[in-house]
């Protein structure tokens, strides 16, 4: 986390240069203070006092400006380099594939949360302990040159509340730090499930368990968060016993240093106030140690999301996409999710001609949405090949290849915006008119018509003021428009009722007659327009051939047919 902090470094030192100045001004404000009282006492001319007075002044300005200097130059500098975090963060999730090894609600605390514990670390973290062993070095120096012992015991006593407070603070923070990260993200889990789950969740009488799961959850946030405070506590109570034993300390030995006439009773003023003053600049320390086991666990958690390995690779030297149709050719295809489990897909042969509409048909869990995963660029695959006009589809860089393959996911999402807007995310200079069409030809203008706001009505979010049968209509609008050289549907007909699903299939199959089409389906509706079916199961091809080539045979597509009757 340091580390993404070096492009800049220089401004950095720049705020502990500026924050040194503002913690020696302060310092010697108060050790030039007692020197000013204790002289005045003495009733000497009033020009002597002149230059005290004058400096005086000066130091209280200088460290007003000089801190104020300091927290704008690390703040800048801080929030530039969490700006760098978060597009770095935002860039990775653009992968898509991270975004489903998490839970929403713990993803949303690591974006805000966690990544805020860089702004933690570097402000809070990095500047104040520079700031102490620039300062406190030079406070010390001037004390022993004014007298050794107290000039000692001020760097013991330095050294146990900059250093020994803050390391027992850190080694108790530790655990509750870690807890506390993990227990903000049960919290915001628990919080979003209860609230996009809640019609649900009341429907099937489940509601009191996820509003006791959030009750759990912001029960342990706040047994942690107290631990924290004790933490505070225990650095804050700390640091004051050091430094008013060291106070005492010096002061008993500046009394006696004066009774045996080694010391003035001037310097003796100055020794004891700048004693009292040096603590200031450690202070801090404590509270900073205590928060170091909360920002390690935040910067784990963060790089757990920047660390996720891609499941697709951008190639190097990314070749283009030839002009025209293209045909797609999948041969020895194998997808596993993970090294022991089963192979998702094992070994699919899979043609689809340029301009051909293939179908591929089987029960859920088949390896249907996998190979859609492959096609759409979410996941490379394990073995085999993926040929996109004669040439690896890995080989193409993968925003061309998710431009060249497109269509309708499986679960696709609806953002809470306008339909407007949701439509032309697929075409953004599309004009109304085509916008119309579009949803013509996926059996939705009609329903769009009947709203009085149109186009310019707001779906809510994640599409929550819509059915589901026209988030899905509305997705395959957005397929229509973007108008990709392969249109893959998953599962298009999902959330629709029959005489709906017939239709929109009938409207599909004819708006996409003559370019390249792979309908991903587990329903038997519209196949006898394909050109070609595949039937999968257990993530191989068990039949292939037109609809009447597979209706004269004795396998599963036959008697799935005879059972839909």
């Amino acid at each position: 986390m340091i580390a993404l902090a070096r492009p800049r470094g220089a401004r950095f030192a720049l705020g502990v240069l500026f924050g040194a100045a503002a913690a020696g001004a302060g310092v010697a404000l108060l050790g030039v203070a007692g020197w000013l009282l204790a002289t005045a006492a003495q009733h000497p001319p009033i020009t002597a006092l002149s230059v005290a007075v004058v400096a005086t002044r000066a130091l209280g300005v200088t460290r007003g400006v000089t801190r104020y200097l300091e927290r704008l130059v690390t703040h800048d500098a801080a929030f530039r380099t969490l700006t760098d975090v978060r597009v770095r963060v935002y860039q990775r999730l653009a992968a898509t594939e991270p975004v489903r090894r998490f839970r929403s609600g713990d993803l949303v605390s690591r974006l805000v949360s966690d990544t805020d514990a860089a702004q933690d670390l570097l402000v809070r973290g990095l500047t104040p302990p520079l700031v102490a062993i620039v300062t406190g070095g030079a406070t010390v120096a001037v004390c022993t040159a004014l007298f050794a012992p107290g000039g000692l015991l001020l760097a013991t006593g330095l050294l146990l509340a900059g250093l020994a407070v803050p390391l027992a603070a850190a080694l108790l923070g530790r655990g509750p730090g870690r807890r506390q990260a993990a227990a903000r993200g049960e919290l915001s889990t628990a919080l979003v499930d209860a609230l996009y789950g809640a019609p649900d969740l009341i429907a099937y009488g489940a509601m009191d368990r996820a509003v006791t799961r959030v009750q759990r959850a912001d029960a342990e946030l706040t047994r942690v968060a107290r631990r924290d405070a004790g933490l505070l506590g225990f650095g804050a109570g700390a640091t004051a016993l050091v430094t008013g034993l060291t106070v005492w300390g010096a002061l008993l030995l500046g009394v006696a240093a004066v009774a045996g006439g080694s010391l003035d009773a001037i310097s003796l003023a100055v020794l004891v106030l700048t004693s009292l003053a040096a603590f200031e600049i450690v202070a801090p320390l404590p509270a900073v140690a205590a928060r170091l086991g909360a920002v390690r666990a935040g910067g784990e958690r963060l790089f757990d999301v920047l660390d996720t390995p891609p499941a697709v690779e951008e190639p190097e030297h990314g070749r283009e996409l030839p002009a025209g149709a293209v045909d797609l050719r999948v041969r020895g295809l194998r997808v596993r999710y993970a090294a022991d489990e089963e192979w998702a897909l094992d070994g699919i042969d899979l043609d689809v001609p340029a301009g051909r509409t293939v179908a591929v048909l089987g029960p859920s869990g088949a390896g249907k949405s996998t190979l859609a995963a492959v096609l759409f660029r979410f996941r490379d695959p394990d073995e085999g090949t993926v040929l996109l006009g004669g040439a690896d589809l890995t080989g193409y860089p993968v925003d061309e290849a998710r431009a060249a393959i497109s269509g309708v996911p499986q679960d696709p999402h609806v953002f809470a915006s306008t339909l407007r807007e949701n439509l032309r995310l697929a075409r953004p200079g599309a004009h109304d008119d085509e916008l119309w069409e579009a949803l013509r030809r996926a059996r939705l203008a009609s329903d769009v018509e009947a709203m009085p706001e149109g186009l310019d009505t707001e779906v809510g979010s994640h599409g929550a003021r819509l059915s589901g049968g026209m988030r899905q209509r509305l997705a395959l609008t957005r397929a229509l428009l973007a108008d990709p050289r392969l249109l893959v549907l998953d599962e298009p007909t999902a959330h629709l009722d029959p005489d709906t699903r017939d239709a929109v299939v009938a409207d599909l199959l004819a708006a996409t007659r003559g370019r390249s089409t792979l309908l991903i389906t587990h329903d038997l509706a519209g196949l006898d327009r394909v050109d070609e079916i595949y039937v999968i199961a257990d993530g191989r091809v068990i039949e292939h051939g037109s609809h009447t080539d597979l209706l004269a045979r004795d396998g599963w597509y036959r008697r799935a047919h005879t059972a839909a009757r």
